[in-house]
């Protein structure tokens, strides 16, 4: 992933491959074709993705430290990560907020609030309901808290997803190893032992059974399985205490200057 500006820190590197998915989608989204949508709707790809985009740098950092300082500031910066939204999610009430714009009276008539932002158990409609401006299906606080609030593979916990693929493979590479170690020393002459009278063309395709398929690279969102990994690796995450600092960040921390 590209960007104009400052040469990125070490370990933006990490974020790369999951924010290039993020914003080779987001592209897509743009040049889709409108016919048949709500001018609202047509938007609805575009909020969510960035709002994933923001929720990965966001977790990421605060929820996985995964990141250091310098990375969050830099993907702040370059506008990856909407400041003012985690500055909300950092907030008692809003840890699933999906957009400003959703608590902003002007944006409302009465000087309210979106429906996705009512409780569901304080609501006069019952059911399904979505906010005609995100497409969010509801963000109030305990109402669906680590769940998915766009029902959809925009609204997936990415951070959860790549660090449980990671768990998964650190597990599977010690088991290999483990087994490396216990598989006792093959003989040198464990091939000898085949007949000479095997008359077997030992060059034959069937010795070596179908071909394998190409590799297929892993989708950042994954699959049904690894977003349910995903949001289990989130969730112990923040049940294990969250020691930053308090209050509200709106952009990159500045430094002290010296006189």
């Amino acid at each position: 992933m590209s960007h104009r500006g400052p040469k990125p820190p070490p370990g933006f590197a990490y974020l790369s491959s999951t924010l290039t998915a993020l914003s080779n989608e987001l592209r897509t989204m743009v040049n889709r074709s409108h016919e048949g949508l709500r001018k609202s709707e047509s938007n609805w790809p575009i909020i969510q993705l960035t709002n994933q985009r923001s929720r990965y740098v966001y977790d990421m950092f605060y929820i996985h430290k995964k990141i250091d300082r310098k990375t969050y500031d830099y993907c702040v910066r370059q506008k990856i990560a909407d400041a003012a939204l985690i500055a909300k999610w950092k907030k008692g009430g809003y840890e699933m907020l999906c957009s400003n714009y959703v608590i902003t009276p002007s944006n409302y008539k009465f000087g309210g609030v979106s429906i996705c932002r009512v409780p569901k158990g304080e609501r006069r409609e019952k059911g399904e309901i979505q906010d005609p401006n995100t497409g969010c299906t509801g963000c109030a606080s305990g109402d669906v808290v680590g769940g998915n609030i766009f029902g959809n593979k925009y609204g997936q916990r990415l951070a959860g997803i790549q660090i449980a693929r990671e768990e998964k493979k650190m597990l599977s590479d010690a088991k290999k190893e483990k087994e490396e170690k216990e598989k006792p020393k093959v003989e040198e002459k464990a091939k000898e032992g085949d007949s000479e009278t095997d008359d077997s063309d030992s060059d034959s395709d069937d010795d070596f059974g179908p071909a394998r398929p190409a590799q297929v690279q892993e989708e950042a969102w994954g699959n049904r399985e690894e977003n349910e990994e995903g949001l289990k690796v989130t969730s112990q995450a923040e049940g294990g205490g969250d020691d930053e600092e308090e209050g509200e960040e709106e952009g990159p921390s500045k430094k002290k200057q010296k006189n």
